[in-house]
């Protein structure tokens, strides 16, 4: 019966992998696009019953004008690169909301929405593409995927665990649950969140290059923002982001390769 159920779970994860086309891994995928568009689409929704967008104003017309580029730029590269299919199920919205936040997100599908609160960090339009580029970035790689699909792995691995412990004493149990439960978090999950983010960097440079915007104003952004948060050159260890001296560090490599692909479009930066 294990042995049946082991063979079951290995064909699942296999069937549930794909390669991603931007970050060129092989990622998984518990729960199909088919399925987690739509949930993603109704939760946006329901976001913006509760939080009203600002329209016709020059800052949401700027954020939805820089989307389409950042947009346009994702189709640029995925066509080049033999994915022409790719964004097919993608609906893609642009929403400016009022709030004092430093914060924006795209959900999985291309709905994205930006707080007024980041705006003044962004400063210029650069600015706004670095966090776009970043944000679309995470739903072109599928990282909101990922960490649904991990998370389910790991709740099937404390299921798993409470069976293996389940003839063991209470003390030896509650120790095996908290190992697990600090192992799989620590070890696990937010390695993977900063990953991800990292990743998203350096996708949503190339994506801003190729869009038209200077890859050299990400390092500005973040410099902007480490100020406004307070530096960022502590450990990273327990977050889910790296510091900001990492951030920066990691563009300033980057920027080079950022360059070198949006060339290929005819962009150059003097």
């Amino acid at each position: 019966m294990r042995k049946t159920a082991i063979l079951l779970l290995s064909g699942l994860l296999l069937g549930a992998c794909a390669t991603n086309p931007f970050s060129g891994k092989s990622t998984l995928a518990l729960t199909p696009n088919s399925q987690l568009f739509p949930m993603s689409f109704q939760q946006y929704d329901d976001f913006l019953k509760e939080h009203k967008a600002i329209t016709g104003t020059q800052d949401a017309k700027r954020i939805e004008d820089i989307g389409k580029k950042i947009k346009g730029a994702a189709e640029k590269w995925l066509n080049a690169n033999g994915h022409k299919d790719y964004l097919k199920d993608y609906q893609w919205e642009y929403n400016l909301v009022d709030n004092d936040e430093y914060n924006a997100w795209c959900m999985p599908g291309g709905k994205i929405v930006f707080y007024t609160g980041i705006l003044p960090i962004c400063k210029t339009d650069a600015g706004i593409a670095v966090v776009m580029g970043h944000e679309v970035a995470h739903a072109l790689a599928n990282h909101g995927q990922q960490r649904m699909s991990n998370a389910m792995l790991q709740q099937l691995g404390a299921v798993g665990l409470d069976v293996l412990t389940q003839k063991s004493n209470p003390q030896a149990k509650q120790m095996w649950a908290a190992a697990y439960g600090y192992g799989t978090q620590y070890g696990v999950m937010l390695p993977f969140s900063r990953s991800n983010e990292s990743e998203a960097d350096k996708i949503g440079l190339t994506l801003m290059a190729i869009a038209g915007y200077n890859p050299e104003e990400a390092v500005a952004f973040w410099s902007r923002m480490a100020e406004k948060t307070g530096g960022g050159d502590g450990s990273s260890f327990t977050s889910t982001h790296p510091s900001n001296k990492e951030r920066i560090d990691q563009l300033r490599k980057l920027i080079p390769e950022a360059k070198a692909e949006a060339a290929k479009y005819g962009i150059s930066f003097n």
